[in-house]
């Protein structure tokens, strides 16, 4: 900066450098990502970022940082080639591009002559019914007892989740079984929250909870008590839920029971 503004031909204002100097600092800077610099409101509606990187934290796991950024924990696994368990290191640097995929059409197939076969007819087999289970489905239940105080919305005031009211030291529920893949107190406007894992589309949420009872890497059933209802990262006692579909925050209450 201090050679372009001493170029003979060019003449600058004060102002015109200043201008300068600050266009030049957002430059360097806007290649990296601080997630302390990621607004998050109380009503959970952090930005889905395309871009840039972000430099792994101590307290980081790979579930945190797609869910601070709004994207599939998979698909930044594949695009900064971290297989699994997907361990990541302090330092680490994750791009966040969104890259595109192109597929190429495969070459039509040419009609190729069959000699004719005799068929001979068989008398049709009676096959029992196989069921095959799902492991997309997941048997999900109410992590509180409370009432729903706010529901899930992605216009207007925007929620990622629904928030469910209690009173402080109330049991909150792992709504499924699975894995815990983040307890802390590290993403803004969550306050004590736990992440845990369904498989490999669900993810599920519990936030401003006072105690974490189950730590990362915990096997945890469903309905077991894995934390207490507080206010942190909030402004009154209650548990604030969400649950994300391949990364994509869904409406809870099309998947819990009526009550």
């Amino acid at each position: 900066m201090v050679l372009f503004a001493k170029h003979p031909l060019i003449k600058l204002s004060v102002c015109s450098k200043i201008s300068l100097i600050v266009l030049a600092f957002i430059g360097l800077t806007a290649c990296s990502h601080d997630p302390s610099s990621v607004v998050v409101k109380e009503l959970r509606s952090p930005p889905r970022v395309t871009s840039g990187t972000h430099i792994v934290r101590p307290e980081d796991t790979l579930y945190s940082i797609a869910w601070l950024y709004g994207r599939d924990f998979r698909e930044l696994a594949d695009n900064n080639g971290i297989r699994s368990p997907y361990i990541i290191h302090p330092g680490q640097h994750i791009a966040l591009e969104q890259q595109k995929r192109t597929t190429t059409p495969p070459p039509p197939r040419q009609p190729v002559a069959s000699p004719k076969k005799q068929v001979v007819k068989k008398p049709p087999l009676k096959k029992k019914p196989v069921v095959r289970s799902n492991p997309r489905t997941v048997a999900w239940r109410w992590p509180s007892k409370g009432n729903v105080i706010q529901g899930f919305s992605l216009s207007g005031p925007v929620n990622k989740g629904i928030d469910i009211n209690g009173n402080l030291g109330e049991p909150v529920m792992a709504a499924a079984a699975g894995e815990v893949v983040y307890a802390g107190s590290d993403l803004a406007g969550y306050g004590r929250l736990i992440i845990m894992k369904h498989n490999n589309s669900y993810l599920s949420a519990y936030a401003h909870n006072r105690e974490l009872l189950v730590g990362e890497g915990d096997s945890v059933k469903a309905g077991q008590k894995i934390a207490e209802i507080g206010s942190t990262g909030t402004t009154e006692p209650k548990l604030h839920f969400e649950i994300r579909r391949n990364g994509n925050p869904v409406d809870p209450m099309r998947f819990l029971p009526k009550r």
